[in-house]
């Protein structure tokens, strides 16, 4: 009997299986993508993580006409194997071969060429703006992590989208934590988001078992009403996307592709701008990446039974840097590390446990980045290297 991802060469194809053939599909791609990641490296982490979401965007929206647009588009393997793409696969990232991310030019189901994160509301409400003017009717759908939510980009696009009344769609991919471990107030939102909707669940179960106690339960839960009304106002604040405008639907999750559809048909039929929370968990189906999703969050070629690399390793640049840094930190104690969501892709590892007073992780937010911890407004020396700025309170 052949796999259910033998069948599947479009997004049509994907739309005729049911929920058990989807959820097959589901594990088919995880391996298909774990072989090809394996031997050509790429993004592993973050892809596994989108697998079932990805599905369930498809099964219900109508690319290319709807436009589907992701942010960080490092997330799109398992999009471009529903797209037409899965028989190239295996060449990805090779010479001549498809690319990491979206491309425009390598197939009309990528509306837009993905360079850096934050940017798929702005680029969503541009769209939707522009499909109005134009009395066109198709959907707009930005997905968007948790991690780049952080990136003030995002913020202002929320901010604009939400008093915009635009009929488009934000799905919130939270995995809690973006390249490296989360930092800053958002995420703090996010879980308070996530524990609301939890106590919400469990308070439900115990009132109704509460209830059921004779003469007194009643009585009871009125009592713990009035307690729980007040606590939540201390502990649980107001919804951030609905006070700026936005539909919240959600958290939904990630891994049930029946409970997404759900959340999604819903989605499309509200009006003015949408929010979908969905809950994902980094590399979900492979144990070892789910133990460690910052180091396969991009990986060179490995083992799949160990993770454990099989190229010749030699000091990348951002290792040499690293440890050159931790040097000079440790005879200058003026000497600062400041970054974006990067720690270990730029070397900073060592540094920040060695130097944790002196390490800064402000998200991904790099504008930010280039101004914070510089003591007088200046930047006397600045040395720059990939998302990194390394700022020196005095000349060495």
């Amino acid at each position: 009997m052949e796999n259910i991802i033998e069948l599947i060469n479009s997004t049509e194809d994907l739309k005729k299986l049911n929920m058990t053939e989807k959820k097959e599909l589901a594990e088919d791609m995880r391996k298909l993508i774990l072989d090809v990641v394996s031997k050509n490296g790429g993004h592993l982490a973050s892809n596994l993580g989108v697998v079932e979401l990805t599905i369930a965007i498809h099964s219900i929206f109508e690319a290319p006409k709807d436009k589907i647009i992701w942010d960080v588009g490092h997330q799109t393997y398992s999009h471009k194997i529903l797209t037409g793409r899965k028989s190239e696969i295996h060449t990805l990232r090779n010479i001549d071969g498809i690319a990491g991310f979206p491309k425009t030019s390598e197939s009309e189901y990528d509306c837009f060429d993905t360079g850096h994160s934050s940017t798929s509301i702005s680029v969503g409400l541009g769209m939707a703006r522009a499909r109005d003017i134009l009395k066109e009717d198709y959907n707009i759908v930005s997905v968007i992590g948790d991690g780049a939510l952080t990136g003030g980009m995002a913020l202002e696009a929320l901010n604009d989208a939400g008093s915009s009344g635009a009929n488009m769609i934000v799905i919130l991919n939270d995995n809690e934590m973006s390249i490296s471990k989360n930092v800053g107030g958002i995420p703090i939102l996010l879980s308070k988001i996530r524990s609301k909707r939890l106590y919400k669940r469990s308070n439900n179960i115990v009132k109704r078992i509460t209830n059921k106690i004779p003469i007194i339960g009643k009585p009871i839960v009125n009592f713990a009403h009035n307690v729980k009304k007040a606590i939540k106002q201390i502990v649980i604040s107001n919804m951030f996307f609905e006070d700026i405008g936005f539909t919240y639907l959600g958290p939904v999750d990630g891994h049930n592709i029946g409970q997404i559809e759900n959340i999604l048909r819903l989605s499309k039929k509200t009006q003015g701008p949408v929010l979908v929370h969905v809950i994902t968990k980094k590399g979900k189906g492979y144990e070892i990446a789910e133990n460690d999703p910052g180091r396969f969050h991009s990986t060179s070629s490995f083992k799949i039974e160990t993770g454990k690399s099989t190229s010749k390793h030699s000091k990348d640049y951002s290792e040499v840097f690293g440890d050159k840094l931790v040097k000079l930190a440790r005879k200058n104690k003026n000497i600062v590390a400041v970054t974006a969501a990067m720690v270990d892709g730029t070397g900073l590892t060592k540094f920040s446990k060695e130097f944790p007073d002196r390490f800064f992780d402000v998200g991904i937010a790099e504008q930010h980045a280039v101004r914070t911890n510089s003591r007088d407004g200046k930047i006397r020396i600045k040395t720059s290297i990939s998302c990194i700025f390394i700022f020196f309170t005095k000349r060495i």
